[in-house]
């Protein structure tokens, strides 16, 4: 994979650990911050939380490292050990994990609310691009329209049939491919969440790709997410203040195939064409399951239908970035 398609982020913790009163207390002993930080689905990963006895916070962030390994073997289209990658290799999963199962029927929930705007079966499209441009001497115009169409064949949200009872899932058609990246992060952020809390731990930022925050900072304020413009990434343009909520930002920039930015990750299963480079929304939601998946419906959603998407599919706000630095917000 080129440097280009490296991913980037543009959304920050505007209050991170250094400089934060720590007013926490229990028995008279003052909390402090403890961190870690690494990926998650090849993305910035990160674990922040606050606790009165070091080792106990340890086997807790050791507790929760565990399940994002156990996760991404499940979810990760990179391994080729991977549950999905076995998926998309023989076009049927028997014994899918009970996680692979609830993911991809929430994916499909999605893209029957968004009519298809949001569509997990968009690999084959993805993997069309990626060919073209890590092939020698790629044509800049991109993949040829024949290829395109191709891919687009094979692209149908409707033909992944789920047995649920029966822990099956499997293709209509030869040659589809499923993706849950986005999505994934998401859920993951969520497992591990829930993993340190059931450690003992109920003040804290979780981000595995996607920040979800649980309860306020130890000065009871609320967690300062900040969103940078795409075009000056240095430039905070708007913040959100969240408590026991998510923020999922999607946007082209994540992930660009070319030097130019003309193409990126996010593709419009409806045309074939990837979307803008610079144009980014994040989405607020009470977990990262929703938030995740749900940020890249809203990107890739008609204007009309964005307040539809997201009270349907159980969002709160979706806040959009333009070049300009102008900010717009749908709310549910």
């Amino acid at each position: 994979m080129s440097s280009t398609m490296s991913r980037r982020r543009f959304i920050t913790i505007a209050a991170t650990v250094a400089g934060l009163p720590l007013l926490l207390k229990a028995g008279g002993v003052q909390a402090r911050p403890v961190r870690w930080e690494g990926t998650a689905l090849g993305a910035p990963a990160s674990i922040q939380l606050y606790h009165t006895n070091e080792t106990q916070a340890r086997a807790a962030i050791d507790a929760g490292l565990a399940e994002l390994k156990r996760l991404e073997a499940i979810f990760s289209v990179y391994r080729a050990d991977s549950a999905i990658s076995a998926l998309n290799r023989e076009g049927v999963l028997e014994n899918a994990p009970a996680d692979f199962v609830a993911l991809l029927s929430r994916a499909l929930t999605l893209a029957q609310i968004s009519d298809g705007v949001y569509d997990p079966t968009v690999q084959p499209l993805w993997q069309t691009y990626f060919r073209h441009f890590t092939s020698s001497n790629p044509d800049s115009a991109g993949p040829a329209a024949r290829d395109i169409d191709a891919a687009l064949a094979l692209v149908d949200w409707r033909a992944v049939e789920v047995d649920a009872a029966n822990r099956r899932i499997s293709f209509a058609r030869p040659g589809m491919g499923l993706t849950l990246n986005s999505g994934a992060q998401g859920y993951i952020t969520d497992r591990v969440t829930e993993v340190l809390r059931a450690h003992g731990f109920d003040r804290m930022l979780v981000d595995m790709g996607e920040p979800r925050a649980l309860s306020t900072k130890p000065d009871g304020s609320a967690w300062r997410i900040g969103i940078a413009n795409p075009a000056d990434p240095a430039r905070t343009v708007a913040t959100l203040d969240v408590v026991d909520q998510c923020v999922a930002t999607s946007g082209g920039y994540g992930t660009l195939f070319d030097p130019e930015g003309r193409f990126t990750h996010l593709i419009d299963t409806r045309t074939g064409h990837t979307a803008p480079a610079l144009l980014g929304v994040s989405v607020v939601a009470n977990s990262g399951t929703i938030a995740d998946g749900l940020s890249t419906a809203m990107l890739m959603a008609p204007v009309e239908k964005r307040q539809a998407i997201l009270k349907a599919a159980g969002g709160v706000k979706a806040l959009y970035v333009t070049p300009q630095g102008v900010v717009s917000t749908v709310t549910a």
